[in-house]
């Protein structure tokens, strides 16, 4: 008897969740399980605000899969994911094509646009671990060649970040940290360097608590941050942001953290999506097709008591993992019961650069130096959870304090 192909795209935190319960359960023996990912090596999303800055070198972020996942017992294939032919049970690579009796879709997300004319072209984004090491890289060389350069410097050293949710807050926390190293290094007074974030809601960090918003605005404001808040940007040009009052703000840096969309692989292959994400059932299938799972940035769930979709987060895409390998063991053994899916939040923490942070756990509002402890635990938390104690101790955040 031919034994069931398990196909995973991503190896985001989704993904490698999935692979790494599958291959530690029976399954790995049961199944042909094979994970498919662009990179040899998974990556800590939730991370890359600290390289982008300078604030952590970018291989602390990332490990090699074959370090984590047991490549005798889940296949590996570094490739790019084409196209989902989910009636005929393929998907294409660039340069093969897969069969699969069970397919698990976690292929991340892009930067939303909104359609606003050249972020595309002019904008940088905190996506990858390559676009985080070109932002860290174009910074310095701001700094770098700003002395250099007698001719009109304006907006060389003005750094605009789009959008004041959690990444947007968090990269500016940690360029608070970074720019004083790179002004006393390259001899250039703090005062000649702005940080704008904007916003075009009515508040920063967009639905958060407003005791906790505040603070975090106040300590990033003591350090010099500007915010322009209720402003939507209307163009992006190659030396400036053009906001929706017409406002002009000359800068060569734009770094885009205004939301995301789910890969374009969804829309490409036909699903019906909003904004690229799927609309799951309860137990994270795709709607009419019983071997399709879908998980992370892709997946679009709905909180019931809001009525609004739940933001796509790494918690929730770790959660998912989980869920949806016993979803995947079940039905390889032959069984119909599946384990129905709903968030379980145990808390949100955003860093704010150092050793400040804030956020909610539990009930609990937390600031300042217990909330960053809060948010490092969280960061070794996963680790754990995918490689145990020896992942935690070889890529953790063990400084706590």
């Amino acid at each position: 008897m031919n034994k069931p192909k398990i196909v995973i795209l991503g190896a985001g935190y989704g993904g490698m969740i999935v692979a790494s319960r599958l291959q530690k359960s029976t399954v790995a023996k049961d199944a042909e399980i094979t994970l498919v990912n662009r990179h040899d090596y998974h990556y800590q999303t939730t991370w890359l605000h600290e390289p982008a800055a300078g604030t952590m070198h970018h291989d602390k972020t990332r490990m090699k899969i074959d370090s984590v996942i047991d490549t005798k017992k889940v296949n590996f294939i570094k490739g790019d994911v084409k196209e989902i032919k989910k009636d005929e049970k393929k998907v294409v690579l660039d340069e093969m094509v897969l069969d699969y009796d069970y397919l698990v879709v976690g292929l991340g997300a892009i930067p939303e646009t909104f359609g606003i004319p050249g972020v595309k072209e002019h904008a940088f984004a905190i996506r990858s671990v390559n676009s985080v090491r070109l932002i860290k890289e174009h910074i310095e060389y701001q700094f770098a060649s700003y002395n250099k350069q007698a001719a009109d410097q304006d907006g060389k050293l003005t750094f605009v970040i789009a959008g004041a949710g959690f990444t947007g807050i968090e990269f500016a926390g940690e360029m608070t940290e970074r720019i004083p190293e790179l002004c006393e290094y390259y001899d250039i007074p703090r005062e000649k360097v702005r940080i704008l974030s904007i916003e075009a809601a009515p508040t920063a960090l967009p639905g958060f608590d407003e005791e906790l918003v505040e603070y975090a605005m106040n300590v990033l404001e003591s350090r010099g941050v500007e915010f322009k808040i209720s402003m939507p940007i209307k163009e992006v040009t190659a030396d400036s942001v053009i906001l929706n009052d017409d406002t002009e703000i000359k800068t060569n840096t734009i770094v885009w953290t205004t939301g995301v969309r789910g890969n374009p692989v969804i829309e490409d292959s036909g699903f019906d999506s909003m904004r690229g994400r799927i609309k799951v059932e309860k137990d994270l299938r795709a709607p009419g097709y019983e071997d399709i799972f879908v998980i992370g940035d892709c997946a679009l769930i709905i909180n019931e008591e809001t009525e609004r979709p739940y933001p796509p987060t790494a918690q929730i895409a770790i959660q998912q993992g989980a869920a949806c390998a016993n979803n995947l063991k079940a039905l390889v053994e032959g069984k119909k019961e599946m384990e129905q899916f709903t968030p379980d939040i145990k808390g949100t923490v955003a860093s704010l650069g150092g050793k400040e942070a804030i956020g909610i756990v539990g009930t609990r509002k937390i600031y300042g130096n217990s909330a960053s402890a809060v948010k490092k635990m969280i960061d070794n938390r996963y680790l754990f959870l995918l490689g145990g104690m020896p992942l935690v101790i070889k890529k953790g955040k063990l400084k706590m304090f």
